[in-house]
This record gives structure tokens, sequence and C-alpha cells, in this order.
């Protein structure tokens, strides 16, 4: 199952984006025996100024055909590591082929894309920043990765 994280904004060079690279890396070794993987990012940005209804325009167009989509949006719900990596086992092992992960920018995501959505997924009641997002993102999927292998990553 190939996962696209599509996002809003550019992630210039610096600790987020060795952080992302890292745990795309450490996903695409552990998740690749199990059928999930590559991870790849594609970023939109709106230039014009058209706010969340431009963004979520952008998003649509980068979203894999498709693909199931997961929102990460603080109204979604709040799973443990161990059900986020049981949801991305159940989407595998149900024939997703694409799984795009969508992180909105400094606004949110647009309702009419949440709306659309398979699944709403939150990283808590706390609004954390889109940029920081992406590293929480990768990292999980690293960790769901290693708690499916059976790997020792993931501690309970």
């Amino acid at each position: 199952m190939r996962i696209t994280i599509c996002a809003v904004g550019r992630l210039r060079g610096g600790p987020e984006a060795d952080l992302i690279s890292d745990y795309l890396k450490r996903f695409d070794r552990t998740g690749r025996a199990l059928g999930l993987g590559p991870a790849t990012i594609v970023e939109v940005e709106d230039r014009k100024g058209g706010g969340m209804a431009a963004e979520a325009a952008l998003l649509r167009r980068a979203l894999p055909t498709g693909a199931v989509v997961c929102c990460l949006d603080e109204r979604g719900t709040v799973e443990t590591s161990p059900a986020f990596a049981a949801r991305l086992g159940r989407w595998r092992d149900t024939g997703c082929r694409d799984l795009a992960l969508v992180i909105g920018g400094a606004d949110g995501i647009d309702a009419g894309l949440r709306a659309e959505a398979d699944h709403l997924l939150s990283f808590g009641a706390m609004v954390w920043p889109h940029m920081l997002v992406r590293v929480m993102v990768t990292e999980q999927l690293y960790r769901a990765a290693s708690i499916l292998s059976g790997g020792p990553y993931h501690r309970t």
C-alpha cells in the first residue's frame, strides 16, 4: 500500500526536514516486507491567497486516484499507536492500494474536504503546527510498521 502525505506548504531544510527524512527511511525499510510503502510527500502551496478552499482544491489534485483519504484534523478520532497500526493493516488487507494522509495549512482543512475523507485522525485536543504534524505522522507510520512487524521500537 503506497502512502502519500499531501501537505500544504513547503518544508525547507532544518531539523523538521531531517526528522521526516529519517522516519520515512525507517518506514520504507520496515514497511516494505509488510506491503506498506513507499511513503512520499507531495507539497502544495496556494500562491494566490485563496484560503482553505483554494488549498483544498490543490490537495484534491494531489490525491492519488482511488486513494483512501485520511485527514489529520483536531476534530478527528484520537487513536493509540497500536490502533493506528491496526487501521493501516486493515486498509492494506482490504485491498487499499493507495492511502493519502492529508495535512492542511495554518488554518486547517476545508470543511468540504474533511467531509469527503474516509477517516479523520487527531493527534489530540491541542492544535499542532502543520510542519510538526508532518514529523509526527512520519514517526507514527514508522511506529505502525514496527508494531505490525513485531519489532522492538514500540513498547507498551
